[in-house]
């Protein structure tokens, strides 16, 4: 029987043991010290005193970076305990690791029906198929459906002779089929191997990939662009909705086995078939032999490696989870016995990120380079560790003790033709002669009727995944309060697993604190907590100076936005650079008694942060994985304060800050209520959609898309799930983060599940004449009530 897969937050507990077990002494001395009172600063709560300098953000966004770098060296040593195969058996070792398949499956996803595929051959100018002849064989430009609303284009290369063997030859991105096949770029390389292949009697199928080209990255009914790779635009799109570039591109390779197949059992034949890829189609023919099972051999060229840094590559390589279980060596093993060869070969390079021109940006940092022969080849060596003795099924190829200088080598091929079980002439040879057609496909055309098929199909499924939202949150909710409680607990942890879940904090808080400064209503402090070793969390406390002995006050946690921190909450200079933002709210609820907390978040620091939600994706986690726990050692900490009435702690954010307000309340629920202000939306369209100006597809913020909330939690989700704690929108009429249409769409679905709950004035909304800003108005006046706080008159 299989063991079932561990949950996140499980195996992210065996990274934390491993990380703590040496500075835990260290730990628990400092916590001994912190049980004193900071005396010499006139701190009126434990603390030893805050001694670090300069910027505490830029130190916090570092100190998570080396978290998330070691949770991801660590992360080879930990896969092992996840798996469980059975080699004693095809069978037996196709059921052990079931699981595994449908997670990469899934997380690829490829999770749409296919249908039966059938090749038309394409047509000319005037009307005559795109056809060309050799001596040996036939080459024709070809279209092929894939599923509902995608269909696949490339060339065939059938042999005029017999026919041994049928393979999928899969070229790099930004790699023409034409080169493979010998008609365009000769020199360059892979350039005639498929035609050459074609003349030894097999039969090649070309698929035409999505280029790193941008020239339809964007929308021409708004005269918008951006400098995103094709992929890369797409990658963003599909991303929010459990879509992946990847994925679409297997769904055409896995459509073109569908097709073979249907050739074989026309023909009464049983030819083997195989996936050879190179670059970009390298990574597709690794990850297609660990899914099917019909393909019998497999050769990878230009692209295995060791996938630690792949935080590094293009960002629509990204793949959510994708290290906790797989690198390059467990999907190659998922391939056993069928034969997987791998190829030490020189890859296509990216030097730089792609360039801002001509209003176009957005694109996010990446680059792509040959694997280091060390690397490459320590990673297949840790692949067949894995497997038993004498039942290996890969080959390593390369040139000596060195990559190849071009793909596909004569010697590659042939452990290629060996694993189909067929053989290749010994005087074969990848050098073909040149074809010169006078007419051909207008391969820029064939690349947008790619891109915008695959952008079509995105953007549907963005107008339609609220069906299942509905089916898997909404209609599970029945009852009264008390009744969905449990319903409610199991949702909150699906949603903090979908957004990545690590454990709680478990170390001690070892609070440090200074004082920052003093007015005569409140003073301010400023606070650093551990949270886990490593990483720490800060703000600014303002405590009231008529706090009475034994006094308990509730408490507001204001959280500021993008690139701000936490003296951007605080100040009330209007000239100051984010007070337009802001307004010093943080200190008016101060004026008004409240205790009040602002913390700093880690989204600060343009690339060095977003480079954060890079490195976490991998591991299925995001920056919201450790600003919760950070917000979770907040709360625990505020709540152990003998002047915090722990059960008033409210949340109250802005803009990024208002992202913080939906998610880390619908986690934490120490938060008592929460106000999300110049943030709330139709979240998924926000992100996903291509038709709006203001949809972060059109911008820097590349981290934004999260995997699958399309089909899982929308912010109407994330607002029940804060039910029946309170919950209020701030919303500017001038606010362009949104439309008031989208705004009120989505807190509509909020408004009537309170009102079907019984607390219809638990849930507000208030619309104000203004921009990005806090109104502080209505906001207020929800705070008092639900905080139940009536300061006495001055």
């Amino acid at each position: 029987m299989q063991k079932p897969a561990a949950r996140p937050h499980t195996y992210y507990k065996a990274a934390y043991r491993t990380y703590i077990s040496s500075a835990s002494l260290l730990l628990l001395i400092l916590f001994l010290i912190s049980s004193c009172f900071c005396v010499g600063q006139s701190i009126p709560f434990p603390c030893t005193p805050l001694t670090e300098k300069g910027d505490l953000s830029s130190l916090m966004v570092k100190d998570v970076d080396g978290f998330l770098t070691m949770l991801t060296d660590l992360a080879p040593h930990l896969r092992d305990s996840l798996w469980h195969r059975d080699f004693s058996s095809p069978e037996a070792f196709n059921q052990s690791i079931r699981h595994e398949r449908e997670l990469l499956a899934k997380r690829l996803g490829v999770v749409d029906k296919r249908e039966t595929p059938e090749l038309t051959a394409l047509t000319g100018n005037r009307f005559q198929l795109q056809l060309l002849e050799t001596k040996h064989c036939t080459i024709r430009a070809v279209n092929w459906r894939v599923m509902e609303g995608l269909s696949a284009q490339g060339l065939l290369l059938q042999p005029i002779g017999k026919t041994i063997a049928r393979i999928i030859m899969v070229p790099d991105a930004d790699m023409l089929p034409e080169v493979l096949a010998g008609i365009y770029e000769p020199g360059t390389p892979g350039y005639g191997v498929a035609r050459k292949l074609a003349d030894a009697g097999w039969q090649v199928l070309i698929p035409t990939l999505v280029s790193r080209q941008d020239t339809f990255s964007g929308n021409k009914a708004l005269g918008l662009y951006t400098n995103q790779p094709h992929r890369e635009w797409i990658y963003r799109q599909a991303f929010e909705v459990g879509r992946h570039i990847i994925g679409y591109e297997l769904q055409k390779i896995f459509s073109a086995v569908d097709w073979f197949e249907i050739q074989n059992s026309r023909e009464g034949l049983d030819l083997p078939i195989g996936v050879a890829g190179y670059g970009e189609g390298g990574l597709l023919a690794l990850h297609a032999a660990a899914l099917d099972t019909r393909i019998k051999a497999t050769l990878v060229s230009g692209y295995f490696d060791a996938r630690e840094g792949l935080w590094q590559e293009p960002t629509y390589r990204s793949v959510f989870g994708l290290l906790r279980y797989f690198g390059d060596a467990e999907l190659a093993v998922m391939s056993w016995p069928r034969q997987l060869i791998v190829e030490a070969a020189k890859a296509p390079e990216i030097a730089t990120s792609p360039p801002s021109v001509k209003g176009r940006y957005g694109a996010a940092p990446g680059i792509l380079s040959t694997p280091s022969f060390s690397s490459a080849r320590a990673e297949w060596e840790r692949a067949s560790g894995m497997l038993p003795k004498n039942h290996r099924n890969l080959k390593w190829n390369a040139d000596g003790n060195r990559a190849w200088q071009m793909p596909f080598s004569v010697t590659a091929l042939k452990s290629f033709a060996t694993g189909l079980k067929v053989s290749l002439s010994a005087g074969f040879s990848t050098q073909p002669a040149p074809l010169h057609p006078s007419e051909w496909v207008n391969t820029l055309n064939r690349q947008h009727q790619a891109v915008s098929e695959m952008v079509i199909l995105v953007q549907q499924i963005v107008d339609n995944c609220e069906r299942t939202r509905n089916r898997d949150f909404w209609n599970v909710l029945k009852g009264d309060i008390a009744q969905q409680a449990a319903i409610k607990d199991s949702l909150r942890i699906r949603f903090w697993e979908q957004i990545g879940r690590l454990p709680d904090p478990g170390i001690p808080a070892n609070p440090r604190a200074r004082l920052l400064s003093k007015t005569d209503k409140w003073t301010s402090y400023e606070v650093m907590l551990d949270v886990w070793p490593g990483v720490f969390t800060w703000g600014i406390l303002l405590l009231p100076n008529n706090l009475e002995p034994g006094e308990k006050r509730p408490v507001v946690v204001c959280q500021h936005g993008l690139e701000g921190v936490p003296i951007d909450v605080v100040t009330t200079d209007p000239k100051a650079a984010n007070y337009h933002f802001y307004r010093g709210y943080a200190s008016r609820l101060a004026d008004k008694g409240y205790i009040v907390f602002a913390p700093a978040n880690i989204y600060r620091g343009d690339d060095n942060f977003r480079i954060l939600q890079r490195k976490a994706n991998p591991l299925g986690l995001s920056l919201f994985s450790v600003m919760i726990g950070q917000h979770q050692r907040i709360v625990e900490w505020l709540s152990g304060q003998s002047f915090v009435d722990s059960s008033r702690i409210a949340f109250y954010g802005l803009s990024y800050g208002g992202s913080s307000a939906m998610r880390i309340p619908a986690v934490v629920k120490g938060y008592m209520l929460s106000i999300c202000s110049a943030n709330f939306n139709e979240w998924v369209r926000k992100v996903a959609s291509i038709d709006w100006n203001y949809g972060y597809v059109y911008n820097a913020e590349y981290e934004m898309p999260e995997w699958d909330l399309g089909h899982t939690f929308n912010y109407a989700e994330m607002a029940a799930l804060i039910a029946p704690r309170p919950f209020m929108v701030e919303r500017g009429y001038a606010d362009g983060v949104g439309r008031d249409e989208w705004v009120s769409y989505e807190f509509g679905k909020v408004r009537r599940y309170y009102d079907l709950l019984g607390i219809p004035g638990s849930a507000r909304i208030e619309y104000f004449n203004g921009a990005h800003t806090i109104h502080g108005v209505g906001t207020f006046e929800f705070l008092d009530h639900f905080l139940k706080w009536h300061p006495a008159l001055p």
